[in-house]
């Protein structure tokens, strides 16, 4: 009389486990990295806004006759900032997505660069001002 085994195929909880430590350990790795990389994309895309609307306020006194002194309002650079010429489109990603009209930028006179309350240029490579590239 022969006695028949199966056998029994599957993980053992010693394999499972090394495969969830695994895994831990890769995303323990990757989080940081995402983060930090998300947070250099925000900030070049504050900087790009930032030379969006200085780009906008130079076109504005040039076409107003305005003098280096002379300050734009946002609905003055509205129809400049091209974006459905209401600038909507245009938003402060380090400040979850504030649209133009409450922009937390400056945007200040003609003869000044605008500025970011949330931009932090000592912790970021990338400036406003391309003398410094």
């Amino acid at each position: 009389m022969r006695k028949s085994t199966r056998l029994v195929s599957g993980f053992t909880l010693v394999e499972i486990m090394v495969v969830v430590t695994i895994i831990g350990l890769l995303c323990a790795i990757a989080i940081p990295n995402l983060v930090r990389a998300r947070r250099t994309s925000q900030t070049n895309a504050c900087i790009n806004n930032l030379r969006q609307i200085d780009s906008a306020k130079r076109q504005w006194a040039l076409e107003q006759g305005k003098k280096s002194s002379d300050q734009p309002t946002s609905v003055d650079l509205n129809p400049y900032i091209g974006r459905n010429m209401n600038g909507n489109d245009l938003y402060c990603p380090l400040s979850a997505r504030t649209a133009w009209g409450g922009y937390s930028a400056s945007i200040g006179d003609i003869a000044t660069m605008p500025s970011c309350a949330n931009y932090d240029a000592t912790d970021h490579r990338a400036s406003l001002d391309a003398t410094k590239q």
